[in-house]
């Protein structure tokens, strides 16, 4: 049995992202940990979404514990940051707030719990964090570093291929069933170009579990949303690989089980 330690900016990132390592792994005996920096104080929610006094963040980790369950993961963790909000804003500066955190000492809260579990794999961000957002930058620097201090063996960055992506995306406008539903236009700031992915691990067998765990973070992924308005052909499509690069790996896709042989 290995140890999957698998880090994320937000509440619902690791769904979307990793929703299926987390669940395979699971399924194939291993330790799945999830360990988020911040509990999503920014996030949005329609008026009268929460109940009277509940704030936000307490309806978000609730959310990832559903979400956790799911999943498979036997530990949630979450470093205790403020959400920096998107950039450009002024919460990028707040106080707390994860994106003015110095890495060194996040990464010594996360290489902490790389250590208590001594874990065989950890996944974080590519270096633009998906699609430029503060906090996932912020989780690829951490991540990186608390590797480095922890002695971690495998790291690997999650990504969006945006090249998959495009021409998806493509074929799914021109389909009149998706006329009115939102739908991600990936661009230079969006995701990496396949030539620099390194693992492409196929999750279609546990898309279900996946879905569900989008669906438990109801705050954040309405039934409206791209992610759960898709038909199963076009989600498999979009979810169904999830993608990653590990430095030393390449060039092209070498891997495709981030625990083989552990």
């Amino acid at each position: 049995m290995a140890t999957l330690v698998t880090f994320h900016a937000h509440p619902d990132d690791e769904c979307i992202g990793c929703g299926g390592i987390m669940r395979k792994a699971h399924e194939q005996g291993h330790r799945v940990v999830l360990v988020v920096a911040t509990r999503g104080e920014r996030g949005e929610v329609p008026d009268g979404f929460l109940d009277e006094g509940e704030e936000l963040w307490q309806r978000r980790v609730a959310e990832t514990q559903a979400a956790a369950d799911i999943l498979g993961a036997q530990r949630v963790e979450f470093l205790g940051y403020v959400d920096s909000g998107m950039m450009g804003e002024p919460s990028n500066d707040a106080p707390g707030s994860f994106w003015t955190t110095p890495v060194e000492d996040a990464a010594q809260k996360l290489a902490a719990i790389l250590r208590e579990e001594s874990a065989d794999v950890l996944t974080c961000y590519d270096h633009n964090g998906g699609y430029g957002h503060p906090d996932h930058i912020q989780v690829h620097r951490v991540g990186m570093r608390a590797a480095e201090l922890a002695g971690t063996p495998r790291v690997y960055q999650n990504t969006i291929n945006r090249d998959h992506m495009a021409h998806g995306m493509r074929e799914l406008a021109e389909r009149p069933e998706f006329a009115g539903v939102d739908m991600p236009e990936p661009d230079a700031n969006f995701g990496q170009p396949e030539s620099v992915i390194t693992a492409a691990v196929d999750v279609t067998p546990y898309l279900g579990h996946k879905r569900r765990a989008m669906r438990a973070h109801a705050s954040q992924i309405s039934e409206q949303s791209f992610f759960l308005a898709i038909p199963d052909e076009p989600f498999a499509f979009a979810f169904g690989t999830e993608w990653f690069i590990r430095e030393g790996h390449g060039p092209g896709i070498t891997e495709t089980d981030l625990l083989a042989g552990l």
